[in-house]
């Protein structure tokens, strides 16, 4: 356990930020999924418009470097890739 102040408002601190990390982390799970489902339901202009959505939320969330800037370019080019081959 932290004794002295600095390292009790260090250790407040780190709390803080892994509580919003890890939100933000859940974030980009779930505009992934949203991506991932609208292209299964098969409406590609559907899919596009999510897709479109979540590229700048995956963009962000790389900027802040809450997941590396290659997943999230990993996880784009992928996405991208299977809405472009939609019939």
């Amino acid at each position: 356990m932290a004794n002295s102040a600095q390292a009790r408002k260090r250790a407040r601190q780190a709390s803080a930020q892994r509580d919003n990390n890890m939100s933000q982390r859940s974030e980009l799970r779930t505009a992934i999924k949203k991506v991932r489902k609208a292209i299964e339901a098969g409406d590609k202009a559907a899919a596009q418009q999510v897709f479109q959505t979540s590229m700048s939320l995956i963009d962000s969330i790389a900027d802040k470097k809450i997941v590396h800037k290659n997943k999230a370019s990993r996880h784009k080019s992928r996405l991208s890739l299977a809405v472009k081959s939609m019939a």
